[in-house]
């Protein structure tokens, strides 16, 4: 699964796109509502309480953006005010959590059958996950009837299932997931792994990483899983030191139910050809090959 523990200040991460998610967000909100954010009674505990744990943790660690107050946040940016201490909210407490990160998040809730449940999230940036399909669902219904991930009941359910049992409140973990889009898949809805179309202009092609985070919530036990979705033109990081090569390397290391997973045939007669022309130019201009590992760089 490509875990790593999470240090605490790297748990929410804002930058200079943070104005452009927050005005889709809005938009998709206003347009979709519940269908994109929204608490089932069985998480709403929790659903406090993840909206209580970004109020204090944002205006700690982005104070020139976020200011605590008496009776929740302010966003020193947008100007906006949250009250999350009124019952009731004067919104679904998903949807004014979205409005204070980049991030889209899911709360998964632990039932007596040992599985967990999904009943709670904000899942509003245009991508592969569909909230108002999946709530309700078990974690492992979700990766392997919706999500189709391969191999994930004979190989990562186990794992994932003992992650999820005994992941603490003051033990995050962290993972990237990667694959090659088509299209900005950011400013598009439905779309799915691959380029579509076959074999597009490479001026097409995006890289899409999800930066996930898996933490309990330390009261009421539910666990938040958090995702931040980036999207960058392949022509735009080719001529970062040993990308080309690196990325053409991790695709054809695929096996060929993650190629099939991850829509490969659909690419990969334009895009590998360009990386390897990408990486040979790289080495042809004096790229030392033996210093590769000392550099850290994506695709993970």
């Amino acid at each position: 699964m490509g875990l790593r523990r999470m240090p605490w200040d790297e748990w929410i991460e804002l930058d200079h796109q943070f104005q452009y998610y927050h005005d889709v967000k809005a938009r998709r909100i206003e347009e979709l509502g519940r269908k994109v954010a929204r608490t089932e009674p069985e998480a709403l505990e929790g659903a406090y309480e993840l909206l209580e744990e970004f109020s204090n943790y944002l205006p700690q660690r982005y104070p020139s953006l976020f200011k605590r107050t008496t009776v929740g946040i302010d966003n020193l940016l947008t100007g906006e005010h949250f009250n999350i201490v009124e019952r009731p909210l004067k919104q679904d407490p998903m949807q004014m959590a979205a409005m204070l990160i980049s991030d889209d998040f899911a709360l998964l809730v632990e039932k007596p059958d040992g599985q967990y449940y999904l009943f709670a999230g904000a899942i509003v940036m245009p991508g592969l996950w569909n909230l108002d399909e999946r709530m309700g669902m078990p974690l492992s219904q979700i990766h392997v009837d919706h999500g189709k991930v391969p191999g994930f009941k004979e190989k990562l359910e186990r794992g994932v299932m003992s992650l999820f049992r005994r992941i603490q409140p003051d033990a995050p973990v962290q993972r990237n997931t990667w694959y090659i889009q088509g299209s900005d898949s950011m400013d598009e809805e439905g779309f799915t792994k691959g380029a579509g179309e076959k074999n597009m202009p490479v001026e097409n092609f995006h890289y899409r990483t999800e930066r996930q985070t898996i933490r309990r919530l330390p009261r009421s036990g539910m666990v938040a899983f958090i995702f931040r979705t980036y999207d960058v033109p392949i022509i735009d990081m080719v001529d970062e030191p040993y990308v080309p090569g690196r990325l053409a390397s991790a695709i054809r290391s695929w096996d060929d139910n993650m190629a099939r997973y991850k829509g490969r045939h659909t690419f990969e007669e334009v895009l590998l050809p360009y990386l390897d022309s990408k990486h040979d130019a790289q080495v042809a201009n004096g790229l030392d090959l033996t210093k590769e590992e000392e550099v850290r760089a994506y695709p993970y």
